[in-house]
């Protein structure tokens, strides 16, 4: 006699459907969770939201209003199958429709028939059943969910846990692209104003060099970064002699960035007015002492370079020494006085040296000589000093012969030098 096939009762075909109904709803989730959470980009995350939720429930609509704290309202930024609203309305929490009470409530409002629910706003004419679920992250409001069907009562309770589970996924990936977001727009803007600010410091370099007869002057300054706290200038006299500047502020960035368009400001107008290099750095100290904030300093190269004497005449505020090449060699021209400006008050002295034909002075920063290569040694003064002695010698030669030597390590400061031919 032939055995007959195995029979499942009823009950247990109808719990073992509901357990595999409940992984499909669990696998659903967990796929849903995973499409979510791996975009970063709020206005495409949002529109997947609203969109494959519709779609996988069959809802007439899905929104998200997100929370808009300054003004304390909800904001329509994802919609899809609404013809009653548009994004960027706003609802206030706590007074309008079920999406304001769930954001005051905190809690999940379900509407099984729309007609009968006090919080309900009309917007579809077909919705009979909808609910509304808030977005938190750490207890803080970050919008609300909602989403609404043409059935009566079409959210059955494990459909609820879903989305109230699916919610959780959603308040997370849309907080962490609003965070990607803000910081994105963040760089952008500093990246526009590093941009403005760059503009702005080579416009207050000079344009070209100067007309000096019997001299070729020329300068040429590269930052580490978008801005730095380097600069050269020349200044015309009504004599016929020109003044030579080369500074390094402590720091970088934007900060050393203003510093330097203010002591440049200050020196030029003291420039005109005053007598000797040491009297301007002398009177330029004073200001900045009393204006710089605590612990910043410029170390700078004040000259006034006389073509009909055929002398350079310059002080020095802490800064490297000038490099002076001639028929005599090289040598670097040391200051008996000076200090950088606006630690404190101090004298400065004159150093007056005469230009041979042929000689060549080199005033320079310290981005050219601490300059270091992949093995941390660096460019140094002795290698300034071999290069300028070459009869080719240029501000163009001397930054290609310091770029060459950190090959693979990159400038790590601003780089600025002038070199005089007489």
């Amino acid at each position: 006699m032939a055995t007959s096939p195995r029979m499942i009762p009823p009950a247990q075909a109808g719990i073992r459907e509901l357990q595999l109904e409940q992984v499909d709803d669990l696998l659903r989730l967990q796929k849903a969770a995973q499409k979510i959470t791996s975009i970063l980009d709020l206005d495409e995350l949002i529109n997947k939201i609203v969109t494959d939720v519709a779609q996988s429930f069959g809802c007439i609509e899905a929104t998200i209003y997100l929370h808009d704290e300054a003004e304390d309202t909800l904001v329509l930024t994802g919609v899809c199958g609404c013809t009653a609203h548009c994004k960027g309305d706003r609802k206030k929490v706590g007074k309008q429709g079920m999406v304001g009470y769930v954001a005051s409530t905190g809690k999940m409002h379900y509407a099984p028939d729309v007609r009968l629910d006090p919080y309900y706003m009309a917007c579809e004419p077909s919705t009979l059943s909808e609910v509304a679920i808030p977005l938190h992250v750490d207890g803080k409001l970050i919008g609300v969910f909602s989403t609404s069907h043409h059935e009566l009562d079409a959210f059955p309770a494990a459909q609820l846990r879903l989305l109230q589970s699916l919610c959780k996924h959603i308040a997370v990936a849309v907080h962490n692209a609003r965070r990607f977001s803000h910081e994105r727009q963040a760089r952008e803007r500093m990246s526009r104003e590093a941009q403005e600010a760059r503009s702005i410091q080579q416009a207050l370099l000079p344009k070209s060099s100067p007309y000096v007869p019997g001299f070729a002057v020329s300068g040429l300054s590269v930052p580490a970064g978008d801005v730095g706290g380097d600069w050269y200038d020349f200044i015309a006299f009504d004599d016929g002699c020109w003044g030579l500047v080369l500074a390094d502020v402590s720091g970088k960035g934007t900060a050393a960035a203003l510093l330097m368009s203010a002591t440049r400001g200050m020196l030029r107008s003291l420039a005109t007015t005053c007598g000797s290099p040491s009297e301007v750095l002398n009177k330029l100290n004073r200001l900045m002492v009393e204006d710089f904030p605590s612990g910043r300093f410029v170390t700078l190269i004040y000259a006034v370079l006389d073509p009909a004497k055929r002398t350079l005449t310059f002080a020095s505020a802490g800064h490297l020494p000038p490099l002076l090449a001639d028929e005599k060699g090289t040598r670097f021209l040391e200051s008996e006085l000076g200090m950088p400006l606006g630690l404190t008050r101090g004298e400065f002295s004159d150093t007056q040296v005469h230009l041979t034909e042929g000689s060549r002075l080199v005033f320079y920063s310290d981005g050219i000589t601490e300059a270091a290569d992949a093995n941390d040694e660096e460019y140094g003064a002795r290698r300034l000093a071999d290069h300028v002695l070459g009869t080719e010698a240029s501000t163009e030669t001397i930054l290609t012969n310091v770029r060459e030597h950190a090959d693979g390590a990159g400038l790590q400061d601003d780089a600025t030098v002038i070199l005089v031919r007489a």
